[in-house]
């Protein structure tokens, strides 16, 4: 069974003579610390602007050395992030140690690196110090949060009576889907600006290790819904929860 870092090793062997290669790095769990035999491999490659597809040939051809690649997942992002991402799932490797690669060009207006955000990115190769590690804008970053508090104020006080609606239809299973599409999502939101703003539009991701226990029993508690009844009364709790949390924002 191949091991995680047999994988990365091989391609940092691999990619870093290739000239139109310009850097290499782990993010994702490995960033923060928190690597487990469940982590994928969140992986990150700047290649030249044109060399997009090369850099994709010569990871599959190194993957391929290693092991059957039983699937590949591209993934479509907007044109202008310049963000090429690509998942890999191999014959020989634990099925949880899934490759999510993105390659990413000079010209890439996002790097994912800010160690506010992103952790402390591990990288194997960076060829003349031509990637620099930014920070966070805490300044701006306050403006979009309090920006962002308006918006969820804005979008609960108009959707989130949507739930009712439905309930009051009959609709239970428009009813759930709209409690957690609106209801919890919105919630959910503020409780991060609350307690890690940094991490404000991350949805669940990583948020057992970023949020208070106490918040995230309340949430389990919110989240599982047992009947018809259970839901119209934990939309209820949840809707006063979001009060809540907003009057401790801006007090």
């Amino acid at each position: 069974m191949l091991t995680r870092s047999e994988i990365v090793d091989t391609l940092v062997k691999s990619l870093k003579p290739l000239k139109f290669v310009y850097a290499f790095w782990e993010g994702g769990a490995i960033a923060f610390n928190r690597v487990d035999r469940w982590s994928d491999m969140d992986l990150y490659i700047v290649a030249e602007e044109d060399q997009v597809d090369g850099t994709f040939r010569a990871v599959e051809k190194t993957l391929a050395q290693l092991s059957c690649i039983k699937q590949k997942y591209e993934v479509e992002h907007p044109k202008q992030l310049r963000l090429f991402q690509a998942f890999y799932r191999l014959e020989d490797a634990d099925a949880f140690h899934i490759v999510d690669l993105a390659i990413l060009t000079p010209k890439s207006p996002e790097m994912y690196l800010e160690p506010e955000v992103h952790g402390n990115a591990v990288f194997h190769f960076n060829k003349g110090g031509k990637i620099v590690i930014p920070h966070v804008d805490k300044s701006r970053l306050r403006k979009k949060i309090a920006q962002r508090i308006e918006k969820l104020r804005a979008k609960f006080s108009m959707f989130n009576i949507f739930v009712q609606k439905e309930i009051n239809r009959g609709n239970y299973l428009e009813a759930l889907d709209l409690y957690y599409a609106i209801t919890l999502a919105i919630v959910i939101e503020a409780l991060r600006i609350k307690e890690n703003p940094f991490h404000h539009n991350f949805k669940m991701r990583y948020i057992h290790r970023e949020l208070k226990t106490e918040t995230i029993e309340r949430l389990r508690h919110l989240s599982f819904v047992r009947n018809e009844e259970d839901l119209l009364e934990k939309y209820r709790e949840a809707s006063e929860w979001f009060h809540e949390v907003m009057n401790v924002i801006n007090a």
